[in-house]
C-alpha cells in the first residue's frame, strides 16, 4: 500500500531508529523534504567513501524506497551528499525527527511563512497581536476599541493593519479626511526597489480619538489604494539587502515595524493579523517578536480544530515553549442570553485544547520539580486558556462606523462590553512595558 504525507516522517523514523548509533556518529544527519514532499537523506561528504556507513546508509535508502513511496526518490538518488553541511539549514524551516534524536528535519515550502521560527520578544514596545481562525468575530473592532481605552489612558498607541488581504481597521480610527496616502502594502512593494523611505511618513495618520494619549494608525492601503491588487501580488517578495542576504518578507516586515517604532516611540503596538493558517498570520504570531498574542474564540469545532493544528505543530517542531506563555484566548461575541453557560462551555474547550497540546503534562504524585511545569486548572482565571469575555451588544452590532460610536463615547458604555479584554491588555501592558 502507497503512503501519503502524513505517514512519510513517522516511517521514515521507524527505518532510521534502527540505525541511530551509526547516524549519530555522522551527525549532522538532516532529512531533506522538498517542495513536492518527497524525503531524502543530507550526509556529509567526508562519510562517501566509508564502507561502514556505507553497508547502513544502503540498507536506510533501500527501505525508504521500499516503504515510503511515492514520497521518496530512487535509492541512488537518496543521498544528497553535502561538502559545507552546516550552510543547508541556513533561513530554512528545521524541527527534530520525532524519535531520533539528533536528526532534524528541513522543509522546504512553496511559502515564505514559517510558524516554526519564534521570534525573541520585541526589546522596544510591548507588541499585541489580534488574532483569530475564522473572520467574522469582531477582532478588529475589538482592537479599536483597545486602542481607544489605552489613549484614555494617556497612552502612545501604534496600530498597523496587517490584515492586508481584507484591510478595513483604519475605518474604525480614522475619520476620511485623516487617511493617510499610502500604507503598509506601498512600503513593503517600494522596499522591494530601496525607495520604502519615500513613502514612510505619508503611511502615519494621528487618530482623533486619542484623548489623553496619542494613536498612531497605519493603515494597509492609503487614501487613494491605486493599482492595489497588483502591488498586492509583490508584498511577498524577497529582497536581496546591502550584505547580499536574502531577507524573506516577513523580515521587512519586522524591518518596518522598527522603523515605526523608530520614528514614533510608542509604548505599546497593536497589530490587526489576518484570520486563519496563512502567511500573514505566522509572521504576526511568530516573526514580530509578540509579547502578547490574542487568539479570539467562538466555541465551535471550526474554531478548535484550527487551533490545535497550530499547537500541534508548534508541539511537534520544538518550539512550544517559547511561544505559549504569550498566548491568551479572548471570548469573542458572548450572546446576551446564556452567557454564562456559553462562557463556561468556551472556558472548558479551551481548556481541553491547551491541557493536550500546550500544558506540561501534571504527574500522578507530585515531585519536587512541581513547580517547574506550566500548567493550570481548568477555573484558574490566570490562565492563559481563560477567556477574556468581549460581549455581544446589539448596539455595536448594528454599526454603520465605529469610529463615529467612539468619537462620543464614554468608559462607562465600553466597560460591559469590552472591559475585561481592554483591562487585560493594560495589565500586560503595563507588565512589558521597557523601563525608562
Amino acid at each position: 500500500m502507497r503512503t501519503v504525507f502524513d505517514q512519510v516522517l513517522g516511517g521514515l523514523a521507524q527505518i532510521l531508529i534502527s540505525h541511530l548509533p551509526t547516524l549519530q556518529d555522522m551527525r549532522p544527519v538532516y532529512v531533506n523534504r522538498d517542495l513536492n514532499g518527497r524525503v531524502r537523506l543530507i550526509v556529509d561528504e567526508k562519510y562517501q567513501n566509508d564502507p561502514a556507513k556505507h553497508v547502513v546508509l544502503n540498507d536506510i535508502v533501500n527501505r525508504m524506497h521500499e516503504t515510503l513511496s511515492p514520497h521518496t526518490y530512487r535509492p541512488e538518488e537518496s543521498i544528497l551528499w553535502e561538502y559545507n553541511i552546516a550552510s543547508v539549514v541556513d533561513g530554512q524551516v528545521t524541527f527534530p525527527l520525532e524519535g531520533c534524536p539528533g536528526i532534524h528535519v528541513i522543509d522546504r515550502l512553496a511559502v515564505e511563512g514559517d510558524w516554526s521560527n519564534v521570534a525573541p520578544v520585541a526589546m522596544k514596545s510591548p507588541r499585541v497581536v489580534f488574532f483569530s481562525i475564522k473572520g467574522g468575530v469582531g477582532r478588529s473592532s475589538a482592537l479599536a476599541v483597545t486602542a481607544w481605552a489605552l489613549a484614555q489612558q494617556g497612552k502612545r498607541v501604534l496600530v498597523l493593519d496587517l490584515d492586508l488581504e481584507s484591510p478595513g481597521l483604519s475605518y474604525s480610527l480614522l475619520p476620511a479626511d485623516r487617511r493617510p496616502a499610502k500604507g503598509i502594502v506601498d512600503w513593503l512593494v517600494e522596499d522591494l526597489v530601496g525607495n520604502g523611505d519615500t513613502v514612510l511618513a505619508d503611511m502615519i495618520a494621528n487618530s482623533n480619538l486619542s484623548h489623553d494619549g496619542e494613536i498612531s494608525v497605519v493603515p494597509a492601503y492609503g487614501n487613494d489604494p491605486g493599482e492595489y491588487i497588483a502591488k498586492l501580488g509583490r508584498v511577498w517578495m524577497p529582497k536581496l539587502n546591502a550584505e547580499g542576504r536574502r531577507e524573506p518578507w516577513f523580515e521587512r516586515l519586522g524591518r518596518l515595524l522598527d522603523d515605526l517604532e523608530a520614528r514614533l516611540t510608542p509604548e505599546v503596538v497593536l497589530l490587526d493579523s489576518r484570520a486563519g493558517i496563512d502567511e500573514v498570520a505566522s509572521a504576526c504570531l511568530t516573526g514580530l517578536g509578540a509579547s502578547l498574542i490574542l487568539l479570539f474564540a467562538f466555541d465551535g469545532d471550526q474554531t478548535w480544530s484550527g487551533y490545535r493544528i497550530i499547537f500541534r505543530h508548534w508541539r511537534k517542531t520544538g518550539v512550544v515553549r517559547e511561544i505559549r506563555e504569550r498566548l491568551q484566548i479572548v471570548g469573542a461575541m458572548i450572546p446576551e442570553i446564556g452567557s454564562a453557560d456559553y462562557l463556561a462551555g468556551l472556558r472548558d474547550s479551551a481548556w481541553d485544547a491547551f491541557s493536550e497540546e500546550l500544558y506540561d503534562e501534571v504527574p500522578a504524585s507530585p515531585e519536587p520539580t512541581l513547580d517547574e511545569l506550566w500548567s493550570f486548572d481548568r477555573d484558574d482565571e490566570s490562565a492563559p486558556h481563560y477567556p477574556w469575555p468581549v460581549q455581544w451588544n446589539r448596539g455595536f452590532a448594528a454599526l454603520r462606523s465605529l469610529h463615529d460610536r467612539l468619537v462620543g463615547i464614554n468608559g462607562a458604555e465600553i466597560v460591559p462590553i469590552f472591559g475585561a479584554l481592554t483591562e487585560g491588555v493594560s495589565r500586560c501592558v503595563a507588565t512589558e512595558a521597557p523601563a525608562t
